[in-house]
């Protein structure tokens, strides 16, 4: 059943719904949430002249009213009255214009901080400020309403999805196949060049770091910098104006974008930031909701300060009821009037915590979301940790859920740097069935979830690129004028023998060597592999893990874009072989886990095995000196499913992952398998081909070079029992 959007609904006379500017015959319906305020007033805003217009109806705490001669374009903005009784947080003052929570579109910058600030001097419990701030502030911009969009949806399967987490503006700030005003835009990303790019590459689905419309906050400003990545959120409808190739049309060139994604078969998921917005604490600036209903909108204390939880200075209201309405609106919006296929939520524990309170994976919005009708066939993606022990959730969210993997990340890359031995990243290559198939405090049952609830990484927008995690052994953040204080240590990188770049030939070998490992491992995982763009091109920060922000004044193209010119197209190649082996080896991509499975050769589905051919044991197991894993996959059995709907087969599979120096391994197999093994991929390869594509028998001993992860496909199916 398909719905039609939130826009295509006319507002029925006298009702406060829908929410935000919508046209109607003669004019526009303004509505606005702010339940204690005495008077609200829409702002038309013409050539800096102001026309306030007072509305006049509250029905649900919602003031509205409609206003003829209402065109698409108009500017405007809302000034809210009632009582200043910060301790209780209540921060009304009509001095200050405000935007639309629900504005669909969002024109101009901040600007002179203390005229944005709500309170006068430096106590943001003192008096409330006279300076009027209409001249500093973006204004909310009335916007037609828009036809589904015309191309369907993918709805790719999740065990076929790779997923490519990008920044609109970096990924094509200087790619020189586009001409310069589509290059960090909407529209650059549609082209034809990056299209066929994500074609080549593999990846099914790109994920969007936040393009709801973002502003920088306080702090950042304070340092004569900008917000980069957009974790900052103004207006959580209104795509970000910023990537737009012409000013003001952002949101025909998103539409644009999302239907050229999916005419190339690419799901566009967006990361989006419900956790916080760009208002900061209570001593930062009043932009919109601190204005209309602080306690309906953040959690606060009773002293009336922020309950910060998300190390961002203020948290979302998670069970206001206007915030479940908010956020589902917006969502709405997002899937049925901007087409997209999914979103990944920022510290998503936030939307399942009362305040600072324990994490429910059953909380209001948390529920509202997987329940609605327009939202459940979405791909609903948790980043399931914010800035507390207490939030750390990884594995508890409900079944609807996938999770950004951590233990993915950490414990790939503790194996390749020889930190551990073979019992965790075992776990990791079999889908982390310990963290997602066990019953956890959903009270989900043995088996609920599947194994592409992992999201698997080893590198995203937060840390080092791929590249740098081979280069370096520490941060270099100085760039970002915190004083290198920002960003992780725990980064479990190394720089093989040099810090940063160097023209040591074996230096720069061994890092290959060690990035192609990394990738294998991603890319060969059961779970949703995930990629941060540019680490296919060989993309580096210089050593920065966390380039969050820029200098205000700095163009596109020197906002961390990723250097096309100077990309590895030998890297390119071999990221788009591992996706190309993982989309033609279903073995590879299971959609269940493998433990307990009855297969129909009567064997096990999954066995391991040491360097020596040996198979693992409890003191095997236990033993970190460990530095060679065989992964043994029965392919009879992988339940996967093709177009049409019927069960596919595959081959069976030995991946061999060694991560310690030159060494003999003894090829391991099941005492069952009687035929040969074929090599189709080595990583110690630049572009991943094997030596040698001869038949490999079951006890050969293999020479390893030094750190590899081998694929070998069986060369006969296996029989079923």
């Amino acid at each position: 059943m398909s719905h039609a959007p939130l826009s295509s609904h006319p507002p029925t006379p006298g009702s406060p719904f829908p929410l935000g500017a919508t046209l109607v015959d003669g004019g526009a319906q303004f509505a606005v949430h702010a339940p204690d305020a005495e008077r609200v007033d829409v702002c038309l805003v013409d050539g800096g002249v102001e026309r306030r217009i007072e509305l006049t109806q509250p029905t649900y705490g919602i003031w509205h009213g409609s206003i003829a001669g209402i065109a698409p374009g108009q500017r405007y903005g809302y000034r809210a009255h009632g009582p200043w009784e910060p301790r209780r947080g209540l921060r009304f003052n009509p001095h200050k214009l405000l935007l639309d929570p629900y504005a669909h579109r969002i024109d101009g910058t901040l600007g002179d901080a203390a005229a944005l600030a709500a309170y006068e001097g430096t106590d943001p419990f003192g008096a409330p400020s006279d300076v009027d701030s209409i001249r500093h502030i973006p204004l909310s911009v009335v916007t037609a309403s828009l036809a589904p969009p015309s191309v369907p949806r993918l709805e790719t399967p999740w065990e076929e999805t790779v997923l490519l987490e990008l920044h609109v503006g970096s990924y094509t700030a200087r790619h020189p196949d586009l001409p310069p005003p589509l290059r960090g835009t909407y529209r650059g990303l549609a082209a034809d060049p990056v299209l066929d790019h994500f074609t080549q590459l593999g990846v099914t689905a790109v994920e969007l770091l936040p393009v709801q419309a973002f502003l920088t906050e306080a702090p950042v400003r304070a340092r004569g910098m900008r917000n980069h990545w957009g974790y900052s959120t103004a207006g959580f409808f209104a795509p970000h104006p910023g990537y737009a190739s012409v000013p003001g049309a952002e949101v025909d060139e998103f539409r644009y974008m999302v239907d050229l994604m999916h005419t190339a078969g690419i799901e566009v998921i967006l990361d989006v930031v419900y956790n916080h917005t760009c208002e900061s604490s209570v001593d930062g600036p009043t932009i919109s909701f601190r204005g209309l209903d602080a306690p309906g909108y953040y959690a606060l204390a009773d002293d009336g300060t922020d309950v910060d939880i998300t190390g961002c200075g203020n948290t979302v209201n998670c069970w206001s009821p206007a915030v479940v309405r908010m956020v589902c609106d917006s969502l709405r919006y997002w899937r049925t009037t901007m087409g997209v296929d999914g979103f990944r939520f920022d510290l998503a524990p936030v939307l399942g915590r009362d305040g600072a309170g324990a994490f429910d994976a059953r909380a209001p919005l948390l529920s509202a979301i997987t329940s609605d009708p327009a939202l459940r066939r979405c791909k609903l993606i948790a980043e399931p940790w914010d800035a507390t022990a207490a939030g750390y959730q990884v594995g508890q969210f409900g079944i609807q859920w996938s999770e950004w993997n951590d233990r993915f990340r950490d414990d790939t890359r503790r194996f390749w740097i020889r930190e551990t031995g073979v019992r965790d990243i075992a776990s990791r290559l079999a889908g982390s069935q310990d963290i997602f198939g066990a019953s956890g405090a959903t009270g989900n049952r043995l088996g609920t979830r599947r194994p592409w609830a992992s999201v698997n990484f080893v590198t995203a927008h937060d840390g080092f690129t791929v590249a740098d995690l081979v280069s370096y052994a520490r941060k270099h953040n100085r760039a970002n004028g915190e004083e290198g204080r920002d960003g992780t240590t725990h980064n479990l990188s190394m720089n093989h023998g040099h810090e940063g770049p160097i023209r040591d030939a074996t230096i720069l070998a061994n890092r290959a060597r060690h990035l192609r490992a990394l990738l294998a491992t991603l890319l060969l995982s059961t779970g949703t592999p995930m990629l941060l763009a540019g680490d296919e091109l060989g993309h580096s920060q210089r050593g920065n893990n966390n380039a969050y922000c820029v200098p205000a004044d700095t163009p596109v193209v020197d906002a961390w874009p990723v250097h096309w010119a100077a990309a590895d197209p030998a890297l390119t190649e071999y990221v788009a072989r591992l996706t190309a082996l993982r989309r033609d080896a279903p073995a590879l991509r299971q959609p269940e886990f493998f433990t307990g499975r009855a297969t129909p050769t009567g064997n096990p589905d999954l066995v391991w095995f040491d360097g020596s051919g040996t198979e693992l044991d409890e003191v095997g197991w236990a033993d970190d000196s460990h530095r060679t894993l065989q992964m043994w996959i029965d392919g009879s059995d992988v339940r996967s499913r093709s177009a049409s709907g019927g069960l596919v087969g595959d081959t069976s599979w030995l991946l061999i992952l060694h991560s310690g120096d030159a060494a003999e391994v003894v090829v391991g197999a099941p005492e069952w398998f009687s035929s040969t093994l074929e090599a189709v991929l080595d990583s110690s390869q630049p572009d991943g081909s094997p030596t040698s594509t001869s038949p490999v028998t079951v006890g050969a001993a293999l020479s390893l070079t030094g750190p590899t992860l081998l694929a070998l496909r069986a060369t006969t199916r296996p029989v079923s029992g």
